[in-house]
């Protein structure tokens, strides 16, 4: 159990630190990623940079 959690507190610090650079390549803005003001404050929901990165960690997971 700590295992895990300390693995997925590893990759949130990974994923917000290269957050800058995979917006520049894209991720972020491609379509079914939302982005929207409600309450005064902006929502992100990237669906598909989500699904495109999912996959590509997949298939280095299987790779190796």
């Amino acid at each position: 159990m700590l295992r895990w959690l300390i693995v997925v507190f590893i990759a949130l610090v990974l994923i917000n630190s290269l957050t800058p650079w995979l917006q520049k390549l894209g991720f972020g803005r491609l379509p079914g990623d939302f982005r929207f003001r409600l309450f005064k404050r902006e929502w992100f929901i990237p669906l598909t940079s989500t699904l495109l990165l999912s996959g590509l960690c997949a298939l280095i997971a299987k790779l190796s």
